[in-house]
């Protein structure tokens, strides 16, 4: 078994989880994104211009799951807006807008307990640690790891959004090992979604290792006859003895 270098992380599930009602969070954070649309100008009715948002959104979301291509939060509303009449639409209000929407389902963000003494012993050991995250919007990325207190325990912290492209895209892993300086049989990922994390670390050739605590949803139970991990645990509290376990055999 290799020795590794660096490793890894997903971000929501695995350092950090959701604790609130979605469904309830999306129709507050709609609001709040209307609201400061409106107070920048812009005609919009609510009911109507949220229902073809939504609609858009999950569109996307369809499409990126088999295409592996971001689209961002940002890139929807902004075409849509450009739909209801308004085509140029200065940069900072679109900012402004889905920073106030993101603000409602970042208060709802926790980060793991075990999260940060995990990261700061394997800092402590020698890893080098980053993240990758499937996301529509970056900006809510790094705000969600500075509000969980995790940044410094991370060289590079990626994000579809940014990058344009999904795990399993085996390009958004190339870049991650790239600047991480090592390569993918010293890298190990850690991740709840086999579909994503599990499925796009075998393909880039790296150990993947598969964190259950919050991964019982319908995406990976389709995926779990045909997805399989290199070494499952339950919470990130058990990875630095797997990992000393691994360099041992």
């Amino acid at each position: 078994m290799p020795s590794f270098d660096a490793l890894i992380f997903d971000l929501g599930s695995t350092l950090i989880y959701f604790d609130g009602d979605w469904p309830e969070v999306y129709s507050q954070a709609d609001i709040e994104m209307v609201r400061y649309l409106r107070v920048a100008g812009l005609n919009v009715d609510s009911e109507n211009f949220l229902e073809e948002f939504r609609a858009r959104l999950e569109e996307y979301h369809t499409e990126r799951e088999s295409e592996f291509i971001e689209y961002t939060t940002a890139y929807t509303l902004r075409s849509l807006l450009a739909d209801w009449g308004h085509d140029e639409v200065p940069d900072e209000v679109i900012v402004s807008a889905l920073e106030a929407m993101y603000r409602v389902s970042q208060a709802n963000w926790k980060a793991e307990k075990d999260a940060a003494p995990t990261l700061r012993k394997l800092r402590e050991q020698g890893y080098r640690l980053g993240i990758i995250s499937n996301a529509g919007d970056d900006a809510d990325v790094q705000t969600l790891v500075d509000e969980a207190e995790l940044r410094s325990y991370f060289e590079i912290i990626l994000s579809s959004a940014a990058l344009g492209i999904r795990k399993p895209h085996p390009r958004i892993f190339e870049i991650a090992l790239e600047a991480l300086e090592t390569q993918p049989s010293r890298a190990a990922m850690i991740g709840d979604t086999l579909g994503a994390d599990i499925l796009g670390a075998n393909n880039a050739g790296m150990f993947s290792i598969w964190v259950t605590r919050r991964a019982d949803v319908p995406a990976n139970r389709a995926h779990s006859d045909t997805i399989k991990p290199d070494a499952v645990i339950r919470a990130l509290g058990e990875l630095p003895d797997l990992l000393e376990k691994l360099e041992k055999q």
